[in-house]
């Protein structure tokens, strides 16, 4: 996949339009943002990923978002890694409405396989009733109640509406994948220009606050890719645990096409 810059984003960002409607709109030599990003709704998209240690990759990701209604959307992450003789199949889904820039999850789900026993996880998240249900309890869960609630994987969605407002830190009280209910803290470190299989892209950089330095973890973000996570690493006591390189990016959404382009595409 070629390099990403304002004038072939249409490279990396194929819609699912016939192939001469792609041509044409590639040959229009402009930036065409999905027509849901102009209403003021969130971008669907798939983007797959390396999943990397030491550089020698060890499994690949996807992660797709997808709206299911008017303001409900569905965001995924599916990762499969293989590493000498331990295996990891999981999936990550999270259900959730976007109102005013703001991400409020419904319910969200863990499937893990491989090395290890299997494990199936659900949350749901009650803001009527203000309670969080967990699959491992017949209880609610014991957490205070909060409209700001994220779960594990929707936070990474309002994450990039926080920076698309210029916002430089931010913290979400978050309910993990074990029903704990803690603080996740975030700051944007600066730009920085990475080198990634997609080509070399500027991005924010972002970092993650823990309570001690025993652990890291770092993610980038491309403006120009709707600030889609391209790059995440994590690592502990100063070593690597893994990292993640964005590899493609397809948006999902119809792009909007200037009328000049619809009379090209128009059936004869």
């Amino acid at each position: 996949m070629q390099f990403l810059t304002k004038n072939n984003f249409l490279h990396t960002a194929h819609t699912t339009q016939n192939k001469k409607q792609s041509a044409l709109l590639f040959c229009a030599g402009t930036l065409l943002l999905p027509t849901g990003l102009m209403a003021g709704e969130l971008t669907q998209f798939e983007a797959n990923y390396d999943i990397l240690r030491k550089g020698e990759s060890h499994g690949q990701g996807v992660r797709t978002l997808k709206k299911l209604a008017d303001n409900s959307y569905q965001v995924s992450y599916h990762s499969d890694i293989e590493w000498m003789i331990f295996s990891d199949s999981r999936k990550e889904t999270s259900n959730f409405t976007y109102t005013d820039e703001k991400v409020t999850p419904v319910s969200y789900s863990m499937i893990r396989t491989g090395t290890g026993p299997d494990k199936e996880y659900t949350l749901q998240f009650d803001n009527a009733k203000k309670q969080i249900s967990s699959s491992e309890s017949k209880y609610p869960l014991e957490c205070q109640w909060t409209d700001q609630f994220q779960d594990s994987i929707s936070y990474q969605v309002q994450v990039r509406e926080e920076l698309k407002m210029g916002k430089t830190s931010f913290s979400y009280p978050l309910v993990d994948k074990k029903g704990n209910c803690r603080d996740y803290n975030f700051e944007v470190v600066g730009k920085e220009m990475i080198s990634l299989p997609i080509g070399n892209i500027e991005a924010i950089k972002v970092k993650r606050l823990y309570d001690n330095d025993k652990r890291q973890a770092l993610a980038w973000f491309a403006p120009e890719m709707d600030y889609m996570l391209v790059r995440m690493w994590k690592g502990e006591k100063g070593m690597e645990q893994f990292e993640v390189q964005l590899k493609s990016f397809t948006v999902t959404s119809p792009v909007a096409v200037p009328e000049a382009v619809k009379s090209e595409i128009a059936p004869e």
